[in-house]
């Protein structure tokens, strides 16, 4: 997969790119990501992005003509934009789902006080973390990206991913390791009896369990 982040902050990626899985995804080439600073396709003679808003209005705008002209440059026929702003719908699971079977995603990170209404054209989605409001996108974009990348083949084993939160809509079952015993807290009986099939059991009804008493919502959903 290809990933191509439009920011104007891209320091703000470096320890993001460089740790943990995604760094060893990077590493195998199963995932190709691009940081760009779109403020280097600024048409104008001092590279400014942004400007006043027609009509009068607090802050600033992003201008079209850097986003427009970095798309026109890095698009091919795979490319999916989606463009991260508090407008957009809930990024959640099934969205990452969905999102890790395309070949060459674009995420657009705003800043200021939003995005010229006309680079919308552009966009095939717009996706938001939640129901608040950040400086700019980047963090989001960093959150989206993680939760994505992780599904793609080889980048974590199958098993870990198929009982992982959130799939089926249940919340991962509890886990324990060693020691067995620590200051009078024990580690499930049922964990350490070698019955796979009664621990496949067991994990299953606490999930179930622990779904209905943190997020019961989850369970009504189809």
């Amino acid at each position: 997969m290809r990933i191509d982040i439009l920011t104007l902050f891209p320091n703000m990626f470096q320890g993001f790119l460089t740790e943990s899985i995604l760094k060893r995804a990077l590493d195998k080439k199963i995932l190709e990501i691009n940081i760009i600073d779109f403020r280097e396709y600024s048409p104008l003679n001092n590279k400014q992005v942004d400007d006043t808003p027609y009509g009068g209005g607090a802050g600033m705008v992003l201008r079209c003509e850097p986003i427009f002209l970095c798309l026109d440059e890095i698009k091919d026929d795979d490319a999916y934009v989606i463009m991260l702003t508090p407008d957009g719908k809930t990024f959640n699971q099934k969205e990452a789902t969905v999102l890790s079977q395309k070949k060459h995603l674009i995420f657009l990170c705003g800043h200021y006080e939003g995005f010229d209404e006309r680079i919308k054209s552009l966009v095939d989605l717009e996706l938001s973390l939640g129901d608040f409001v950040l400086t700019g996108g980047e963090v989001p974009a960093m959150a989206m990206v993680d939760a994505i990348s992780r599904l793609l083949p080889d980048v974590i084993n199958d098993e870990s991913l198929e009982s992982e939160s959130f799939t089926n809509n249940l919340l991962d079952y509890p886990n324990y390791t060693k020691p067995k015993v620590y200051r009078g807290l024990e580690v499930p009986p049922i964990l350490l009896s070698g019955n796979h099939a009664k621990i496949k059991e067991y994990r299953m009804q606490e999930q179930i369990k622990k779904t209905k008493e943190k997020r019961p919502d989850l369970i009504t959903k189809e």
